[in-house]
């Protein structure tokens, strides 16, 4: 019961927020980072009241180290509650690599798109060109973006090795690339066999990788450095 009154409440809040969305649809794209900064208290205030329905005390650490300007943040991957959390919690307008299904909530797919995120199809190789050159475009405009390099969610288990790809978004954009732990956040979902439940959950922010420290550096080998940052705050 408490599971569904939880979906309930965030559909109600999430269609309550239609006359803000429209408000944002008509801000001019020309100057991105002004118009996020007058859109995401939106997102971010929808996230933190519902995971603060499910009872979750969140504990995030190390907010200072995030760069000026946009930036490519890599994240691991625990549970469905990681983008709410990195929403509400993040402090800054940030955009996703989403997978295509969450286009079939008309609301929620209409912020995403006003905060310049990316949708990819997984089963379209092709596509994920174009999904690079659209996160690119995203980062240029000044939205800093979001991805999880290990491509699934872990669901508590060991992190997954990170995939150099993703992370061209932000070699390709010129910006800082910022290790980000999520912990605990499977506790509230995926552990539970899809029912919700409270935890206590961290956020983590780690060194950046800044343009210089990986200009000369191989994909791999900045996956690997990336990878090495996030692992290094898990369980702690």
């Amino acid at each position: 019961m408490k599971t569904k009154l939880i979906y309930l409440y965030a559909i109600i809040i999430t269609t309550l927020t239609l006359p803000k969305l429209k408000q944002a649809q008509k801000l001019p794209n020309d100057n991105y980072e002004i118009k996020g900064q007058a859109i995401y208290k939106t997102p971010e205030s929808i996230s933190r009241r519902v995971i603060k329905k499910t009872g979750t005390a969140v504990t995030v650490h190390g907010l200072e180290k995030i760069p000026e300007g946009p930036v490519l943040f890599a994240s691991n991957h625990q549970g469905l509650f990681d983008i709410l959390l990195l929403l509400g919690y993040i402090n800054r307008p940030i955009g996703f690599i989403a997978k295509k299904e969450i286009k079939k909530f008309p609301i929620i797919r209409s912020w995403m798109k006003e905060l310049q995120c990316v949708f990819i199809d997984r089963s379209n190789r092709r596509a994920a060109i174009k999904v690079i050159e659209d996160g690119v475009n995203s980062l240029t405009l000044g939205q800093s973006m979001v991805i999880f390099p290990e491509g699934t969610r872990s669901k508590g288990g060991p992190i997954v090795p990170f995939k150099s790809g993703s992370l061209r978004l932000g070699t390709r954009a010129g910006v800082p690339i910022v290790p980000i732990t999520i912990n605990g956040t499977y506790l509230m979902l995926e552990a539970n066999n899809g029912k919700m439940k409270a935890a206590n959950v961290s956020l983590t922010v780690g060194e950046p990788l800044m343009p210089e420290d990986y200009r000369d550096l191989k994909s791999q080998k900045i996956a690997d450095i990336v990878f090495e940052r996030v692992e290094s705050h898990l369980n702690r």
